[in-house]
């Protein structure tokens, strides 16, 4: 009994034991399983933003291998733009379209019967090739006075756009194609006045602004050459009609640049520049200036007649258009302020397209007078005494003088 009594015993112990170490294992497992299944979970959550970052960054690597050459190429267009911009303001491809328009009219005025339209094309093109090289140069000289003005600090040299060799270069090119235009396409007449004039305002003009106020009387001359370089073109040489032309752009130049000197005497003066609107502290000299150079617009209609030029209707035209200017030139004398200034200035710019295109409505075609044929036209036109209705065509001498003396028949042909 003992002994099946202690055997019953130890193995109700051993199961006991079994059952305990099977609990513990479920147990066990049931702890792994979710170590694992936490461990998972962890790793995924770990995982995914490593997995969405990195596909991410392949989709970030992908745009930019695809739209780099986009972006390139929109950023070159910018830079051309913004060059093309600068090459603008280096020309002042406002003025040299001004100065253009004078050439144009000049070729249009020294012309024939008929006019040479692509010869005048071509003229114009050498023309503002010539006349970007030079407003150029002048932009280089004055770089340090430009950054002092604010109506020039913006430029391309003061605000550091462009380098000072780069603007060079570039009025190297312009010059250089302006000239050879001018010279094959035209006369080398056409391309010497072409050059000198680019010398004269680069390299007499610009470095005269800061030491006299003979500048803008220079300046003027500046302004003149170009129709005369035109007709030089259309005509070959410069005959004296031409100096009708000249006459007109260089006096309307005075009141034109005298006006914008008062408006502008405040940046002037910042720049170190010599104007006489610097020189007037009332302005009275400025207008009066003006005023005159008005008034020599004056004579220049009649001596356009004068020189064939143009029909005796531009004589009147002139005197109505110069008048005008003269006008608000009167009011900015009477009260010099800037508001007067301005307006003479504005009428300034509508006085220079008014008058060339009378001045090219009422042309008379270019016969090429020399000088000895012209002075012998305008004997004919004042000089020579106009026959009253009635009278007779020979004029009776004074009394005491010699008497015609009758001449005899001529033969009536008998024997």
């Amino acid at each position: 009994m003992d002994c099946r009594h202690f055997a019953g015993k130890t193995l109700t112990t051993i199961a006991n034991k079994i059952t305990q170490t099977n609990k513990c294992a479920v147990k066990g497992w049931a702890s792994t399983r979710r170590s694992f299944s936490e461990l998972h979970q962890d790793s995924c959550v770990g995982f995914l933003p490593t997995r969405r970052s990195s596909t991410a960054s392949f989709s970030q690597v992908s745009d930019i291998s695809v739209t780099s050459p986009a972006v390139s190429s929109s950023s070159l267009s910018q830079r051309l733009r913004s060059l093309v911009s600068d090459y603008r303001q280096l020309s002042k491809f406002r003025l040299s379209l001004l100065v253009v328009s004078t050439a144009a009219g000049g070729y249009v005025l020294g012309s024939g019967e008929v006019v040479d339209w692509t010869g005048m094309a071509w003229t114009s093109l050498g023309t503002l090739g010539a006349a970007a090289c030079a407003n150029t140069l002048n932009q280089v000289y004055e770089a340090k006075p430009d950054s002092l003005m604010k109506r020039t600090m913006k430029r391309p040299l003061p605000s550091g756009r462009i380098s000072r060799p780069h603007a060079l270069a570039f009025a190297a090119a312009a010059g250089t194609a302006g000239v050879w235009v001018l010279a094959t396409k035209a006369n080398a007449l056409t391309a010497g006045l072409g050059l000198c004039n680019i010398g004269l305002y680069a390299a007499v003009y610009t470095p005269l602004k800061a030491v006299s106020v003979a500048n803008t009387w220079v300046g003027a001359v500046v302004g003149a050459v170009p129709p005369l370089m035109g007709w030089a073109a259309a005509a070959g040489d410069l005959t004296p009609g031409a100096a009708a032309l000249a006459g007109v752009l260089y006096w309307w130049q005075m009141p034109h640049f005298l006006a914008l000197a008062w408006m502008c005497r405040e940046d002037y003066a910042a720049g170190g520049y010599r104007m006489l609107s610097l020189l007037d502290a009332s302005g009275r000299r400025t207008a009066a200036c003006a005023l005159r150079n008005c008034a020599y617009l004056m004579p220049l209609g009649i001596l356009a007649v004068c020189l064939g030029v143009t029909t005796d209707a531009f004589a009147y035209e002139n005197a109505i258009i110069s008048g005008g200017m003269a006008a608000t030139a009167a009011a900015f004398y009477q009260s010099p302020s800037t508001r007067a200034a301005r307006v003479l200035f504005r009428a300034s710019l509508l006085h220079l397209p008014l008058l060339m295109g009378a001045m090219i409505l009422h042309r008379v075609p270019n016969c090429r007078l020399e000088a000895a044929q012209l002075a012998e036209r305008l004997r004919e036109r004042f000089a020579a005494p106009r026959a009253r209705p009635g009278a007779s065509p020979h004029r009776q001498p004074a009394s005491g003088g010699p008497r015609p003396v009758p001449l005899p028949a001529p033969p009536n042909g008998r024997g």
